[in-house]
């Protein structure tokens, strides 16, 4: 499974790919927004941080196919790289997807809630599509069996769309998708350190530092293979 993050905060960039494996990018016009700054300069410089290999999806405002299409076209020249343009899951949408793919171009469809709107979007050839993990849990729904349900419905009919799962709150949430088989997950920065914590782990450092100064003092093992 990969892991992306979602937001557009470039510090925020920058320490991910430092620190963890990050598969890529994802924004939206909310997350956009946020940062309230040059929309050209904010995504251009978000391609520069995470390279040309990493995934960068974008998401359109339009809402009318062609207008899909061109603003498409405009962010795949802007960006380039490994760039896919995100596409709420409408029937102008879905006549995007299409053209845009017969144009080269990535595709995320995105506002998912079904497992019926998952697999038009499918036929419709997106790369990904992107359900909504927590705003399904707000309405008493289980967004994890959603995903688990478009990832077996993806293998019956031997589809090649990757179900990139979106809008987590807890970590415990990412771990349940994980077991479903899902391509990828987008996750707040936050949420990386919220994957690596437990205060087991702590304890199990402290211990193997307070044993070696037991026998070595402050030499590290650097000072010892000299």
């Amino acid at each position: 499974m990969l892991y992306l993050i979602d937001t557009a905060n470039l510090d925020a960039i920058r320490t991910c790919c430092e620190y963890y494996p990050v598969a890529g990018v994802t924004t939206n016009p909310t997350i956009i927004s946020r940062e309230n700054s040059d929309f050209k300069t904010l995504v251009t410089s978000i391609r520069s941080i995470i390279g040309d290999e990493r995934m960068l999806h974008v998401q359109t405002t339009a809402t009318e196919a062609e207008d899909i299409v061109k603003e498409a076209e405009m962010l795949r020249s802007l960006v380039g790289g490994k760039f896919y343009i995100k596409i709420p899951i409408t029937k102008e949408g879905l006549k995007a997807a299409s053209v845009c793919k017969s144009h080269g171009i990535g595709v995320t469809m995105t506002a998912i809630f079904t497992q019926p709107q998952a697999l038009v979007a499918a036929r419709a050839g997106a790369d990904f599509v992107a359900p909504y993990i927590n705003r399904l849990d707000n309405i008493v729904s289980d967004g994890v069996h959603v995903v688990e349900e478009i990832v077996d419905i993806y293998r019956l009919y031997s589809l090649p769309t990757q179900v990139l799962a979106a809008s987590f709150k807890n970590a415990e949430q990412v771990h349940k998708v994980s077991l479903t088989g899902a391509h990828a997950v987008t996750i707040n920065p936050d949420l990386f350190d919220t994957l690596l914590y437990h205060p087991l782990t702590f304890y199990a450092i402290d211990d193997f530092a307070k044993d070696w100064e037991n026998v070595y003092g402050e030499k590290k093992v650097s000072d010892l293979v000299k």
